[in-house]
């Protein structure tokens, strides 16, 4: 395999880290940024009131503890889900530049179209001269292999399973993979029986590159059974952690080795092609490419259909769309309800202990406003922090031990907590925690006097 030389190794590893490890410091970074700098500018405006509003935070160190735990735990359950969500919706979002079209069997799903199509499909099967045209670099193919290196014991940890394509699109071609190492893309070239793995799923096999395999065909590929070289492993992301990438051109061979033995074709021959990518610059331009895909004739038997990936991924998606519509629009919300509640909660039963302290406060000269912010710093106080720290955990919890959220949808198997969770948990609690204290803080704010002192004589 072609060796990095140590300048380019150096480059490719720094690009690498950029993309998973320097985000998430840079946001987390403003998160804490933003929380310290509204602290400062709150104790050099208001210094008094400010220790003040912390001391009070403090008083009740349990109950504190309690409010702050349970913001914990709910804004951590709300980033969870968002983490999955935000990401879904972004995938699903129609692009007007730049657009992916998926060509796909038409009336079959899985799709299985015959891998004679690949030729001209790949090209956006021109046939006049004013006709579309995609560039090389702008399609791939995507065939699917599976198999497991135990045929006695098909259990998770011995299976395999394979995106197979041409290895030079892959980083131009699939999402978050601009940092696969390119001698690795090199190596599966120039050796096609050449695989690259995901992390996850090579420590699982507990191999390493340049270790063989052989491997046991199951589904549409029984009895093709292939001998693979690891050359390489995916960049370190969770939806490609359990996945690897195989050599088109070697599928193929394989496919036609088994017919020279067997005197007979191979029952995936003639359907071994799942979809086809291509990429064009506009939706003018992806009308026009579905209008002459659609209407060739060299794609009757079976019938293709030509869509953008965002409408070729909903339809992997519709099994769990009515699951999606309910985290979305009931358990976040209600998510959302409980922390508010949780802290309305919490603030009054402070309020209605501390009313004879509200109303030496005001006989002190504090008038009835800066009694309500003072209620109102505390519940910002407890729950900025509070979601913050869950932020921080979640992210940290959830990506180190279990590479993130295994709730397996289509082709995703994991789903990693985002980045965007620091500054998300303090916005969560803070909004929340201020919208649950507005009631007890006017009730504060309301307080007589006379009504406080006549009851205590």
């Amino acid at each position: 395999m072609e060796k990095l030389m140590p300048l380019e190794a150096f480059l490719h590893e720094w690009q690498r880290r950029h993309a998973t490890i320097l985000k998430p410091v840079m946001i987390a970074g403003v998160a804490l940024g933003a929380a310290i700098l509204l602290l400062i500018l709150l104790r050099i405006m208001f210094p008094s009131y400010t220790a003040f509003v912390f001391r009070n935070v403090w008083r009740n160190k349990l109950r504190t503890i309690l409010a702050g735990t349970a913001i914990v735990i709910l804004t951590l359950i709300v980033t969870a889900v968002w983490s999955i969500l935000v990401p879904l919706d972004a995938m699903l979002a129609e692009k007007t530049a730049d657009i992916k079209a998926i060509v796909t069997e038409k009336w079959q799903a899985p799709s299985q179209m015959p891998y004679s199509y690949a030729d001209t499909l790949e090209r956006g099967a021109p046939s006049e001269s004013e006709d579309i045209r995609v560039k090389e670099e702008d399609s791939m193919t995507w065939s699917f292999y599976g198999g497991s290196i135990d045929p006695a014991k098909m259990s998770f940890e011995s299976i395999v399973f394979f995106f197979v394509m041409d290895p030079r699109k892959a980083p131009t071609m699939m999402e978050d993979l601009e940092t696969l190492n390119p001698a690795y893309v090199q190596a599966m070239v120039d050796l096609p029986e050449g695989v690259i793995l995901g992390q996850g799923r090579l420590k699982m096999l507990n191999k390493q590159i340049g270790d063989r395999l052989h491997v046991t065909a199951f589904g549409g590929y029984k009895d093709l059974d292939l001998d693979v070289t690891i050359v390489g492993t995916l960049p370190d992301l969770p939806r490609y952690s359990q996945s690897g990438i195989m050599n088109r051109d070697y599928l193929q061979r394989a496919l036609d080795a088994y017919e020279r033995k067997n005197q007979k074709k191979h029952p995936a021959a003639d359907k071994n092609l799942a979809l086809v990518w291509l990429r064009v610059p506009d939706s003018g331009s992806f009308s026009k490419l579905t209008n002459q895909v659609m209407s060739s004739p060299l794609y009757t038997t079976p019938a293709v259909k030509c869509e953008t990936a965002s409408s070729g991924s909903s339809s992997f998606f519709d099994s769990y769309k009515d699951l999606l519509w309910i985290l979305k629009w009931l358990v976040v919300p209600a998510l959302l309800a409980v922390m508010t509640l949780v802290m309305a909660m919490a603030i009054s039963i402070s309020v209605r202990e501390r009313r004879i302290e509200m109303a030496v406060l005001k006989v002190l000269g504090f008038s009835p406003s800066r009694i309500l912010w003072i209620v109102l710093g505390e519940a910002l106080i407890v729950g900025a922090m509070s979601g913050l720290l869950s932020g921080i955990i979640t992210y940290v919890l959830v990506n180190s031990t279990l590479g993130g959220i295994p709730l397996q949808m289509a082709w995703i198997p994991l789903w990693p907590i985002l980045a965007d969770a620091f500054w998300w948990g303090l916005l969560f609690g803070s909004v929340t925690s201020v919208v649950g204290s507005i009631l007890p803080a006017l009730s504060a704010r309301r307080i007589r006097v006379s009504e406080v002192f006549a009851k205590i004589a």
